[in-house]
């Protein structure tokens, strides 16, 4: 070191990489949970690179996986000898073989409240699809944007927007009514087809996205890292959200029932009914989940008596003057 010879022996060497090698088995670890799958389903453990030929870290994982390791080959060519085959493969010359690819990072679409709805899971293998259903938030609501995310994070701002496109020409309906399939389709190329439909019309727009195009295994592992460090307050966070977003829908909710309904409620259920919105209103940017949900609850109880009793009186004006024995 500058100059100097330095003597480190090897009980100071391993002390000192010591903490490396945890990480690395704690690698294995996290793989091993990704696959869903324990150390004793693994019937090989080949070593990759020139670091595993250190001792200890040959003993750690062999302790690890409970087997002796495959470090018969050279761990400097392994990696070129993997890309062989599979190339061997592509091109059709071994047929005894089948290499899967899998979704590094999980990719869905932005809901209500900024929230990321995953429809492909991380390490789902390539080709791969799924579908969900969503609605619209308002009556007579024409269009969907439509955005697509890839990441880990429970609020899409923290993660990789991918495309967006909007589904328009749906018919006027009442909020809630309408039924939106989106569906994502990953190909074996590795491109994500996403596909959304009303199918009460047949309403369909689609749009072709790269989730790989522009993306380092460097930044894959830092957005994965990061959603690790941030696991706690991001399900906080979305908690929250969701607490917020069903606050806001039910108040519109209520507000709109009101305006159609005005003469059907008592002044004591209208007072009453705008008390428990103002306060709701007032905690919703509060922070605090738990009194969120306490307000929408409040706000329910005052509604229900009043919402029950016009579905009552619905039914009885549709029922009047027929038989019961007629409509069964």
């Amino acid at each position: 070191v500058s100059g100097t010879e330095v003597e480190l022996g090897k009980v100071d060497f391993e002390k000192l990489i010591e903490p490396l090698v945890a990480k690395t088995i704690q690698c294995c670890k996290n793989a091993l949970n990704d696959s869903q799958l324990t150390a004793n389903d693994i019937e090989e453990v080949i070593m990759v690179g020139g670091s595993t030929r250190v001792p200890i870290v040959k003993q750690s994982v062999s302790d690890f996986f409970g087997k002796k390791i495959h470090d018969e080959l050279n761990p400097d060519e392994v990696v070129a000898l993997g890309a062989a085959v599979q190339a061997d493969i592509l091109a059709g010359n071994n047929k005894d073989f089948l290499l899967l690819d899998i979704t590094p990072l999980s990719l869905g679409i932005e809901t209500m409240g900024g929230l990321m709805d995953v429809l492909i899971p991380r390490n789902s293998k390539i080709p791969t699809k799924a579908a969900r259903q969503y609605t619209t938030q308002k009556d007579g609501q024409p269009g969907m944007r439509i955005s697509v995310y890839q990441g880990e994070r429970d609020l899409v701002r923290d993660n990789r927007k991918l495309a967006e496109f909007n589904l328009s020409g749906i018919p006027g309906m009442p909020a809630g009514l309408p039924k939106v399939e989106v569906s994502f389709l990953i190909n074996a190329d590795g491109i994500l087809n996403v596909r959304a439909r009303e199918l009460r019309s047949s309403v369909e727009q689609s749009i072709e996205v790269k989730p790989q195009y522009g993306l380092t295994d460097k930044e894959v592992e830092k957005m994965l890292m990061d959603s690790i460090a941030n696991a706690k307050e991001d399900m906080q966070l979305r908690a929250l959200t969701e607490v917020q977003t069903e606050a806001k829908q039910l108040i519109e909710t209520t507000e709109r029932f009101m305006q159609k309904n005005n003469s059907f409620l008592t002044d004591k259920e209208k007072q009453l009914t705008l008390d428990a919105i103002k306060e709701l209103n007032g905690v919703m940017q509060s922070g605090d989940k738990d009194i969120i949900h306490q307000k929408v609850e409040a706000l329910n109880e005052i509604s229900r008596p009043y919402a029950e009793r016009l579905m009552d009186a619905a039914i009885g004006k549709a029922m009047s003057g027929k038989n019961i024995k007629d409509t069964i």
